[in-house]
């Protein structure tokens, strides 16, 4: 069974043991717009809780996609780089950026739940 938890800087982190896949909220790819492109992380790379991991641009602008957590990545969508409009077409699911090993699964508890981040949403 799997969870998600998101955080204030608009990414999503869906547990299964111990891997986390990690994309954008829809509340997210909406603001930036149709995706163009997208830079992904190199498997085997060592993440810190909120450090880099990727870049999506738009027509809009570029953003960086930080790690929730801290890990090591395990891979990446590499659908996106011939189709990045996925992130805009399904940005909780087939628009995932990366997957990572966890490292501590403590620091999951420092995230919002689904219904936690609603609100935090409603608040912008």
């Amino acid at each position: 069974m799997s969870e998600t938890r998101f955080t204030d800087q608009h990414e999503w982190v869906r547990i299964e043991g111990d891997e986390a896949t990690i994309g954008i909220t829809k509340y997210a790819a909406e603001q930036l717009g149709d995706v163009v492109f997208v830079e992904l992380p190199e498997k085997g790379r060592k993440v810190g809780t909120g450090g880099e991991a990727a870049v999506v641009e738009s027509v809009k602008a570029a953003s960086e996609v930080y790690a929730p957590i801290a890990g090591e990545i395990t891979g990446s969508n590499d659908a996106l780089a011939a189709d990045p409009a996925k992130v805009n077409a399904d940005p909780e699911g087939d628009g995932w950026f990366f997957k990572l090993k966890i490292a501590d699964k403590g620091e999951l508890g420092k995230l919002m739940s689904e219904a936690q981040y609603a609100e935090f949403v409603k608040g912008l």
